[in-house]
């Protein structure tokens, strides 16, 4: 895997259930200088509550909460992002970037981030989105996401358990854990994989993070970055909301 940029793949392929295709082509975007972390070690196994926790409950605090969507509604722009959830740039955006357009925009009412979930990288791709996602029928999707980034483990190694995601659960406040379980392989939650998958595809979404910004209720147009830092989405939103 490129270590100096965002995971670049061949994400997609059309096929019956929710399979996400399997051809994976490792590049890079981003420069060697573009400061992108090396693997995330893997995740500690004591119990107790997961790295972030309280840190991302402060940052979502009061801020509304749609299935994956973040922000209001009424939003003037909109942010998309397609992402998987053992994507290491992924989870570089996530913690690096999100919290500080969360504050300065998502907040404030000037922006609505919608997340588009891939599972493309292997098995604790689908088993962590398929967790989110049923965290999200419980409006604590953002939570749920943002723990799974911050712990990170290497990708196919297994650090998706059963302990994992339990611990990741009691991380949570009022995330309630059987609904959780039952809804993970839900039909709900199929349909969300699948209507992302198709999204992607219409976007010809071929790597991860992928992003695409514009007016609300308008149509969105692909934002291509060549950083995962804050400044560059700055401008980008600030662009849409002067235009």
């Amino acid at each position: 895997m490129a270590r100096s940029g965002r995971r670049r793949s061949a994400v997609l392929a059309v096929g019956t259930g929710l399979v996400i295709g399997a051809a994976l082509i490792a590049a890079s975007f981003l420069s060697s200088g573009s400061g992108a972390t090396s693997e995330p070690s893997t995740v500690p196994t004591q119990a107790s509550s997961l790295s972030g926790a309280a840190e991302f409950s402060r940052m979502l605090d009061g801020i509304a909460q749609d299935g994956t969507s973040l922000g209001r509604a009424d939003a003037p722009v909109t942010l998309v992002e397609y992402a998987d959830l053992q994507c290491p740039y992924c989870a570089k955006w996530a913690v690096g970037a999100l919290p500080a357009l969360v504050e300065e925009y998502v907040r404030v009412g000037k922006l609505r981030i919608e997340f588009r979930g891939l599972a493309f990288i292997g098995p604790d791709s689908e088993t962590a989105l398929r967790t989110a996602l049923a965290a999200g029928r419980q409006d604590r999707f953002w939570e749920a996401v943002e723990l799974l980034y911050a712990n990170q483990g290497a990708e196919n190694s297994g650090w998706v358990t059963e302990n994992f995601l339990a611990r990741m659960t009691a991380s949570i406040q009022g995330l309630q854990a059987r609904q959780l379980r039952a809804d993970q392989q839900s039909a709900a939650v199929d349909a969300e994989i699948a209507k992302a998958q198709a999204q992607a595809q219409a976007a010809n979404v071929r790597g991860t993070p992928a992003f695409a910004l514009g007016r609300t209720g308008r149509a969105l147009r692909p934002l291509e970055v060549t950083s995962l830092e804050p400044d560059q989405f700055r401008e980008a939103a600030e662009a849409v909301l002067a235009g």
